[in-house]
């Protein structure tokens, strides 16, 4: 019987599993089989650490349904709290590659940071029809495709439901899309419930999606607004933590997105293959 070290970790409510990379792993099984929750270790996601040609490190993204995700937000935090914890890193804000490209970590005990690279493809006010029902969201890649539709009643919305017909629907093909609720509680705060592609459940929390309704909801409360340096968003996840967004408008460009929260180590051991 194969053995795998691994160490649970929690960004914000968001579960993750990080092991470091090995060969004849099969990722994909392994995934699906260490993410459920009744007979595996129980996860969000599998967060593989490489060696990188490219950058410091290299972080592979498995969703616990084995498919691959572009990036992840809660979970390059996570990454950057474990690489400080057991690899001595050279410098204090060092480099990863993913399959979004390059972003940078940095973390002081059980609290992180990572710089996103650009978001892309913004397009606000999109009319859909969901159930029958025309509706108005908004859109932004900001690693992995993003929607965001602004409701009143946040704790009442049938998440599952309405996120799957939105994370489905034709506008999104052939990526399909992330699904966030938000809801404004003030100037400087936003309530966040997500649909995640890959979980295809709600989570508790969504790095990429906090920073996605964060931009949007700042894009469109400041239209006149092209330059400014550290804007600045918070938002509270479904599980009830702060995440802090910053970022740069640069001639009306989204630019320099840092995303800062909690990074729990959990638990540590060996997973029996």
């Amino acid at each position: 019987m194969k053995t795998i070290p691994f160490t649970k970790m929690a960004g914000a409510g968001n579960g993750f599993i990080i092991i470091e990379a090995r060969k004849g792993l099969d990722l994909k099984k392994l995934a699906i089989a260490a993410c459920d929750r009744t007979n595996g270790i129980g996860a969000d996601g599998l967060l593989v650490l490489d060696k990188s040609k490219k950058a410091d490190y290299r972080m592979r993204i498995l969703n616990a349904d084995s498919s691959e995700a572009e990036m992840c937000g809660n979970g390059a935090r996570c990454l950057a709290a474990y690489i400080v914890r057991n690899k001595t890193p050279k410098k204090q804000c060092f480099s990863i590659e993913t399959l979004a490209g390059l972003v940078l970590g940095e973390a002081k005990g059980e609290e992180a940071k990572v710089r996103l690279s650009p978001p892309k493809d913004y397009r606000a006010n999109i009319p859909i029809m969901v159930a029958g029902r025309k509706i108005t969201a908004s859109y932004i890649d900001t690693g992995v495709p993003h929607t965001v539709v602004y409701v009143d009643h946040l704790k009442v919305i049938d998440v599952a439901k309405i996120g799957r017909l939105i994370r489905n629907h034709t506008k999104f093909k052939p990526r399909g899309t992330n699904v966030n609720f938000v809801e404004q509680a003030n100037e400087n705060l936003v309530c966040v419930r997500t649909y995640e592609r890959g979980v295809e459940d709600e989570t508790k929390a969504c790095g990429t999606g906090s920073v996605a309704s964060a931009i949007i909801t700042y894009l469109k409360a400041n239209p006149d607004i092209k330059n400014k340096s550290k804007a600045k968003m918070n938002v509270r996840t479904a599980g009830g933590e702060i995440l802090e967004i910053t970022f740069d408008l640069t001639k009306g460009k989204v630019l320099n997105v840092w995303l800062k929260g909690s990074a729990h180590f959990i638990a540590k051991g060996v997973y029996y293959v």
